[in-house]
């Protein structure tokens, strides 16, 4: 079990539980970046979200322990496969934990017809109201202001993907942190109302699965590349990128060298990390 990290009590935390897309990856050659699918956790202060549920969640609630916080706060980026597939076995619901769950590409609509028909016989033996009675769905429309019941308020922005996406913003004590995954970048790139989400950010967590030169027979999939993210960056004046959502096939050489050559360009930028954190101070 990967150790915590402390909770900052005026600091941003991040903390990768997951990077990888579309499905897992294993064995030897993928032990340095790890091979869970996307879960992040961010911690505002000691205020807890944690972005998509895939495989990598099920760390995340066992780190927790029993420990975890009443409350928790899901923010899914959109509901395919690979970004809730971790949600039954995310601790939390086992203990009985208020479980908010919130989705922004559904036009508004709640998340929990779907994720019923996925979690929930024949498929899996139980929904997730039945393990965790208090678990809730809520639906908003990506772009607007997503407001919790503690007043914390969270910006989102509309991504570029099939079904949709949303992209979240976290600020806290004078510093923010960006999640644009899972995004395609369509012309024109970078688009004003992306540039405006990102603008400023310590760090932007992108969705960097393709190289430019598998690009163009992916076009269409919802996904982009380290440097498109890099240009988003510059034009945002966005701190650091994390590349994120990784492709399945891309074993620890492989995402070596793509470190390699885009802190080439940016050394601020690497690779997400499984297991790997970053505090960032607050602003004095």
């Amino acid at each position: 079990m990967l150790s915590r990290v402390p909770a900052q009590p005026d600091g941003l935390l991040v903390r990768f539980w997951g990077v990888r897309g579309s499905t897992n990856a294993s064995g030897r050659a993928y032990q340095e970046f790890g091979g869970h699918t996307a879960c992040v956790e961010i911690r505002c202060g000691d205020r807890l979200f944690v972005v998509d549920a895939g495989s990598g969640i099920g760390a995340l609630g066992a780190s927790l322990g029993d420990g975890a916080p009443e409350e928790v706060d899901i923010l899914l980026s959109h509901l395919h496969l690979d970004h809730v597939v971790g949600l039954p076995f995310f601790r939390p619901l086992h203990l009985g934990r208020t479980v908010r769950i919130h989705a922004g590409n559904l036009g508004g609509a709640s998340p929990k017809e779907p994720l019923d028909r996925l979690f929930s016989p024949p498929l899996f033996p139980l929904r997730l109201d039945q393990i965790d009675p208090a678990v809730s769905y809520h639906g908003f429309r990506a772009g607007e202001t997503l407001h919790l019941p503690d007043g914390t308020a969270v910006a989102t922005c509309m991504l570029d993907h099939p079904s949709g996406s949303t992209g979240y913003r976290f600020d806290h004590g004078g510093r923010s942190v960006c999640y644009v995954s899972d995004v395609e970048h369509l012309e024109p790139w970078p688009s004003p109302d992306l540039i405006r989400f990102v603008s400023g950010a310590d760090l932007m967590i992108y969705d960097a699965m393709f190289s430019q030169e598998q690009y163009p027979a992916c076009r269409g999939w919802g996904h982009s590349t380290w440097q498109a993210g890099l240009a988003l960056c510059r034009a945002g004046h966005v701190g650091a990128m994390a590349i994120f959502h990784t492709h399945p096939a891309d074993d620890d050489s492989v995402l070596r060298s793509v470190e390699a050559a885009v802190q080439a360009e940016m050394p601020t930028a690497f690779v997400a990390r499984e297991g790997a954190s970053l505090v960032f101070a607050p602003v004095a």
